[in-house]
């Protein structure tokens, strides 16, 4: 009885330990679907090469620096592309969704009586640069580079002036916008890209008014 007993015991446990193995092994398998699920939802996107032609900065910019220095310093320290991981990924595109649902769109005319005024919508109220500027703030307080984040001036769907958010990526450069919730690659917003803020100091630069391919930002 007591080697029967012994041998059924050890039977148990070899079926335990299977079934653990069993358990183990689809976990294993689960956690990698979910790893190769995170990379697969990161996008990719082309890089909108910016001409080493100098361009003229937006007046209303440069209030801006005077009022917000370190929103406008170039680090050269700090990468000038983001490594785009699911996480980082998560990340731009919630703080995207917060601001264009927390700001109130407001034109400068309305809201301060002047033509153009860039500011931080620190009263819940803003015009598109106002929604793109807390975004980058927000993302810089998340530990992304300011450097990668180039505020850009484009011709938009209404062939007006329009500012939003370049992110320049390992994969690609994407567009933040208070038009759309979306996070697009450049070429996927049919905008005319004018010029942006350069990467190696405080200043802007051309992007030889280059038009991207899809009809419409906002279908």
């Amino acid at each position: 009885m007591q080697r029967g007993s012994s041998r059924s015991d050890h039977g148990s446990r070899v079926r335990r330990l299977a079934l653990t193995c069993v358990i183990a092994s689809s976990t294993a398998v689960l956690a990698g679907e979910t790893f190769a699920q995170k990379v697969a939802a990161v996008p990719a996107a082309s890089e909108l090469a910016a001409s080493p032609r100098h361009a003229n900065p937006i007046p209303a910019w440069t209030e801006f620096c005077k009022r917000y220095p370190t929103e406008c310093t170039v680090d050269a320290s700090q990468p000038a592309v983001i490594t785009l991981t699911a996480t980082t990924w998560s990340t731009i595109l919630e703080v995207n969704r917060r601001v264009n649902k927390s700001v109130r769109s407001v034109p400068d005319r309305d809201h301060w009586g002047v033509a153009d005024r860039w500011d931080l919508a620190e009263d819940g109220s803003g015009d598109c640069e106002d929604f793109q500027l807390l975004k980058r703030k927000l993302l810089a307080d998340a530990g992304l580079p300011r450097r990668a984040m180039r505020m850009t001036v484009v011709i938009d769907e209404r062939d007006e002036g329009h500012a939003v958010l370049m992110i320049r990526t390992d994969r690609g450069d994407f567009i933040l916008d208070n038009k759309t919730s979306a996070v697009l690659p450049w070429s996927k917003t049919g905008y005319i890209f004018v010029k942006r803020e350069g990467q190696d100091r405080t200043a802007w630069v051309s992007l030889g008014g280059v038009l991207s391919p899809v009809a419409t930002a906002n279908p």
